[in-house]
């Protein structure tokens, strides 16, 4: 298992792709089911700007850019989770393991925001997307999440022994 310091280190990049890819599934599911693709990151802004956040469909800056932010921060934050449990076993290469610690992550997250969070703090892109959207959602943040320890066990792979001649 990784220190929390290894954990942080690593969970800033596995966060960051995993909100980038959720980022864009929710885009494409905003897309698909109401033809405003900035709308589902739109209403992650109601933790400021209050439930009429969900009601704006065009980018902005005000909606769209805090909503992200307040997304990337949430997927960074589950992502030092995710690292410290299941690091290990994504830069194992065990890409099995890997996909089913971030699926229990992505579980976790989507029980805690819509069980245990007050309604003020939870995600708020519910309010643009059906059920299955939202699956979808949480499903791609949960691959997003091993992507960076896959990764790096492939690169590892790929690198020669650091003794010529000798095979791993």
């Amino acid at each position: 298992m990784k220190s929390w310091r290894e954990a942080i280190r690593d969970g800033a990049v596995s966060g960051s792709v995993a909100s980038l890819i959720s980022t864009i599934t929710l885009g494409r599911c905003g897309r698909r089911e109401s033809g405003a693709p900035y709308a589902p990151t739109n209403a992650i802004s109601h933790w400021i700007w209050g439930d009429h956040a969900a009601d704006h469909d065009e980018p902005s800056a005000r909606y769209t850019g805090i909503g992200y932010l307040i997304h990337h921060a949430s997927s960074t934050w589950w992502a030092v989770f995710y690292e410290k449990w299941f690091g290990r076993v994504a830069e194992r290469g065990e890409a099995g393991q890997a996909l089913a610690g971030g699926t229990a992550v992505a579980a976790l997250a989507c029980f805690v925001d819509y069980r245990l969070t007050p309604h003020r703090l939870q995600p708020g892109f519910e309010k643009r997307l059906s059920t299955s959207s939202m699956f979808l959602v949480y499903a791609s943040f949960g691959f997003g999440l091993a992507l960076r320890g896959l990764a790096a066990s492939r690169l590892a792979s790929n690198r020669p022994h650091p003794v010529a001649g000798w095979t791993r």
